[in-house]
């Protein structure tokens, strides 16, 4: 099947925006659950699109990063747990011996038997958060930070360049890792080991770092950060309103949180609120001065994105909402998890992507190509050699 979009996938990328909120679409799913195979799930989902969309950028290779940092959290949380925490009744896996605390201290406990449940528990926490960490691992490879920053209102531009340096930072740290890996390989130093993390850290962090600045510098010198006059009423008026605009927001919440106690739940809080934020940062946004070259449009690819995202957060908030049996682990009594349909399904639909987005190809540079009009060399027209 031939999407319509098809064409353009030579010429551009998905819009970063709908990575970034497919990935977080999946990443609030994966906070809706403690049910292993659901959390696998997300994760599969995730690693199978990027296997299928992602280009040969740098960052790219980002997933694999955060998946061994999401496997160092697992086994982190498992060794607090074995070590330090709470011993409730099960099968006892092995006895550590027992260090007596105060009765202050009455809800840690250092050393005693530890049981399968306590562990699994453990194990399925630190699977959420691992699997958290994979889906922004995801949009880290899928999207370009480059091309987020160019996405963003102006009045948030300032600190989109300090968000997008940070995001940079992950990319640029795997790059980083290759090239002094392959470095201390000719020079037949070891890059494995203790031996080999101890002689890496400090190039590796040192050239990411040193990276990021240079973005930094570059953005500074192409004139990011210009201000344009504008009226003291129309900047006081502007703040007052953002400020005013925050604090009925945050008393809607409370209204939404607490039942009764504003009038219609706190939702005219909340709406007015959001529209005088709105309002006061279009109005800052005024004197941020920036242009657009080749903006990135926002089409069929980027709502179906964008869509198989939500779909599968609304199938997990509406199971959670009709209490749908098996979103969370049980592991008293330790009984094998079950695979509920509504969230199967939804998670399901995030591997949308996978199909409709489409990729930015670039160029081969292997073929000499006639610079006037862009064709092979050898189908020129005279026959001779470009």
């Amino acid at each position: 099947m031939r999407w319509p979009w098809a064409a353009t996938a030579g010429r551009r990328g998905l819009h970063p925006a709908a990575w970034w909120l497919w990935a977080a679409c999946l990443a609030g799913a994966a906070t809706r659950t403690t049910n292993p195979l659901l959390l696998l799930l997300v994760a599969a989902v995730a690693a199978f699109v990027v296997a299928a969309r992602r280009t040969d950028a740098p960052w790219s290779r980002s997933l694999v990063v955060f998946v061994r940092v999401g496997a160092v959290v697992i086994v982190l949380r498992v060794v607090l747990e074995v070590l330090f925490g709470n011993r409730l009744p099960g099968h006892v896996l092995v006895t550590l011996p027992h260090v007596p605390l105060p009765s202050w201290a009455r809800g840690v406990s250092v050393g005693g038997p530890v049981t399968a449940e306590a562990v699994l528990q453990a194990a399925v926490e630190g699977l959420r958060l691992a699997v958290v960490l994979v889906c922004f691992g995801a949009a880290n490879s899928l999207a370009s930070p480059y091309r987020l920053l160019r996405c963003l209102p102006p009045v948030l531009y300032e600190a989109g360049v300090a968000v997008t340096v940070t995001l940079a930072f992950a990319p640029e740290l795997v790059v980083a890792v290759g090239e002094v890996r392959a470095a201390r390989r000719l020079r037949g130093r070891p890059v494995r080991g203790v031996a080999g993390l101890r002689g890496m850290a400090v190039p590796v962090l040192e050239t990411a770092l040193d990276r990021s600045l240079q973005l930094a510098a570059s953005m500074d010198a192409r004139g990011y950060g210009r201000r344009a006059s504008l009226a003291p009423a129309a900047r006081r008026a502007a703040s007052g309103g953002t400020a005013l605009g925050l604090l009925l927001v945050v008393a809607g919440v409370y209204g939404l949180l607490v039942p009764g106690s504003l009038p219609a739940g706190g939702v005219p809080f909340v709406v007015l609120g959001a529209g005088l934020v709105a309002g006061g940062l279009a109005a800052r946004g005024r004197r941020t001065l920036r242009t657009r070259y080749r903006p990135d449009p926002w089409g069929a690819p980027e709502w179906l994105v964008a869509g198989s995202g939500v779909a599968a957060l609304g199938a997990l908030v509406v199971a959670s909402v009709v209490g749908t049996p098996g979103l969370t682990f049980a592991a008293y009594p330790l009984t094998a998890p079950a695979l509920p349909l509504l969230p199967t399904v939804g998670l399901l639909a995030g591997l949308l992507p996978a199909v409709v987005a489409p990729v930015e190809r670039r160029p081969d540079r292997s073929v000499p190509t006639d610079r006037s009009r862009g064709e092979p060399a050898a189908a020129r027209s005279d026959g001779r050699a470009a």
